[in-house]
């Protein structure tokens, strides 16, 4: 049974009942999901050659942006360690999965590595994002087996702005906040490496976890993600 690490945590997001409501989904496709919220420990275990996947599904920054967040800086401030960086970026790239949720391209915001890992990041002062409301989410590649038996569909979630790509992005899924906007990229997967990096932007509340068709594109994601890199599924 392949076997995943989901840190989580982080400020205003439920992300402990949303990780469990993944760790439930994802089971019912054989995988198991251990939960942790420590970065540094997370990071660490991944050397153990006990995980298969890790998934990021969390809001941990060095939070120096506005002083809103001075209240939280203590408990969830971090500046990710050289040795924890390495331990990720080796990870991914001797062939293991990583999967990033939603704030995870807000995280570790003074390591330029994770972005690259990741494929985009959060820029502050261009990044940006509505409160949450009704989305139509649409498919731009159904061929790809994320994509599998996919059809365009409506979720309640934050929608995020302006990424800064740090790669050449084919999106898988997108949305726009209106018919004339521009289109946002939602989902992606690329490799790394030998590893495999999906990224969905959604993911704001585990309501959207568990919208149906968000639910199987994530189990069918985390699938390609624990497939070996060359075959499109396990």
């Amino acid at each position: 049974m392949p076997q995943n690490l989901i840190l989580h945590g982080g400020i205003y997001h439920p992300f402990a009942e949303g990780a469990a409501a993944l760790a439930a989904s994802l089971a019912e496709c054989g995988i198991r999901s251990e939960l942790e919220t420590d970065v540094e420990a997370a990071f660490a275990r991944l050397g153990s050659g006990d995980f298969d996947m890790l998934t990021v599904y969390a809001l941990r920054w060095r939070m120096l942006d506005h002083e809103k967040y001075t209240p939280f800086r203590a408990e969830h401030a971090i500046s990710v360690s050289a040795a924890g960086r390495a331990a990720l970026e080796d990870f991914v790239a001797r062939g293991g999965a990583l999967l990033g949720l939603h704030t995870a391209c807000i995280c570790f915001d003074d390591w330029p590595g994770w972005g690259d890992v990741l494929g985009a990041r959060w820029r502050w002062g261009q990044s940006f994002h509505p409160q949450p409301q009704p989305l139509r989410v649409h498919v731009e590649d159904a061929a790809h087996p994320i994509c599998a038996g996919i059809t365009d569909f409506e979720v309640e979630d934050e929608m995020f702005h302006d990424l800064e790509a740090t790669t050449t992005l084919h999106p898988l899924l997108s949305a726009r906040m209106t018919a004339n906007a521009a289109p946002q990229p939602m989902l992606w997967a690329r490799d790394y490496g030998a590893g495999r990096v999906v990224y969905d932007a959604l993911g704001h509340t585990a309501s959207s976890l568990q919208e149906p068709t968000h639910r199987r594109l994530l189990q069918q994601a985390a699938l390609w993600l624990l497939a070996p890199t060359g075959t499109s599924s396990p």
